[in-house]
């Protein structure tokens, strides 16, 4: 395992949810890794040539072949260390489970997430109303498949969906502050008691990024638009 691990690398950037969610992963599971930070307005042709398809990061090096998509990548950890802490648990259906309600996020919540940040006015009002249907029928879909439990624990340590979920949704927050307008309200309530659960926890603490940094690049996000 000492061999594995010090041939682990992982190309990313501090501000995408995407690395976010691979740097949990390691750090949940005691995975020694170099961290070569990327700068997604020019990016290096090593990045590239290990991503030739996407072209994106996260990419994860591992004794030197490369896994591109944090989903995926999430999936090569787990199953490549295969130690607890677990990030998924053993019953099948409820691994199916979960990966249904990641996908379901990544498909349909993070894109209207970016259609809020890139509208305005009335435009910006149908797209956060949409947002808070979608969660909804997150909410629910939750508290069906995982009834009195929390899917996103593996038992008290943060499991996938947490991963999934937290490292973006935790950020909502700087998004409210770098638009001015509020994403996540009382509209939803589960799902906002989710994500500050999953907020004070103490690894997504540490890992996620800095609410002021954060904020700044997104504002100047906004201006160069």
């Amino acid at each position: 395992m000492e061999e594995k691990e010090r041939e682990v690398v992982l190309f990313g950037t501090w501000a995408s949810p995407y690395c976010t969610r691979v740097e949990l992963a390691l750090k949940l599971k005691g995975i020694s890794y170099e961290y070569v930070a990327e700068d997604l307005t020019n990016k290096s042709e090593l990045s590239l040539s290990l991503n030739p398809v996407h072209k994106k990061v996260p990419v994860l090096v591992h004794i030197g072949k490369s896994i591109a998509e944090s989903l995926v990548i999430l999936e090569y950890i787990e199953e490549g260390w295969n130690t607890t802490p677990k990030l998924l648990p053993e019953d099948p259906y409820q691994r199916a489970k979960l990966r249904f309600w990641a996908n379901y996020y990544d498909q349909k919540i993070v894109p209207s997430f970016y259609i809020i940040f890139g509208s305005k006015d009335k435009e910006r009002e149908k797209a956060i109303e949409d947002l808070s249907q979608l969660l909804k029928v997150f909410e629910e879909g939750i508290e069906k498949d995982f009834p009195g439990q929390s899917p996103f624990f593996n038992g008290e340590i943060l499991g996938y969906l947490g991963i999934v979920i937290g490292s973006h949704a935790c950020n909502y927050q700087a998004v409210d502050e770098a638009i001015g307008v509020v994403l996540i309200s009382e509209k939803n309530p589960e799902f906002l008691s989710w994500i500050n659960a999953l907020k004070n926890c103490p690894l997504m603490r540490e890992t996620l990024p800095p609410l002021d940094k954060l904020v700044a690049k997104l504002s100047a996000r906004l201006k160069s638009t």
